[in-house]
C-alpha cells in the first residue's frame, strides 16, 4: 500500500448530517425571473453528432427545396421582398 505525506483526514462536528441536500443556488434567479413575469421552458433539439444526422437532414432538405409548398412560400417572399425593397441591378 503506497504511503502518503499527509495523512489528513476531514472531520465533521458529530451532529452534522454531511449527507443533507445543499441549497439550490439557482432557486433565487428563477424566483426573480418569475416575478418579472416569465416561464422557464427546457426544449430537445437534434444532436448534430449522432450517427447518420447528416444524411438525415439532407434527405429532409431534399424532400423539401422539391417540395409545391416549398415553391409557394418562395414565390411569396419574392412578392413581398419585391414590394419592399427595390431590386437589385
Amino acid at each position: 500500500m503506497p504511503e502518503f505525506a499527509c495523512e489528513a483526514v476531514a472531520r465533521y462536528p458529530d451532529d452534522m448530517n454531511v449527507h443533507t441536500p445543499k441549497p439550490d443556488k439557482y432557486k433565487a434567479y428563477r424566483e426573480r425571473k418569475k416575478a418579472q413575469g416569465l416561464k422557464q421552458v427546457r426544449i430537445w433539439t437534434l444532436d448534430p453528432n449522432v450517427p447518420g444526422f447528416r444524411e438525415a437532414m439532407n434527405a429532409a432538405f431534399e424532400r423539401e427545396k422539391h417540395s409545391v409548398e416549398m415553391q409557394e412560400l418562395n414565390d411569396w417572399c419574392e412578392a413581398m421582398a419585391a414590394e419592399t425593397w427595390p431590386p437589385y441591378e
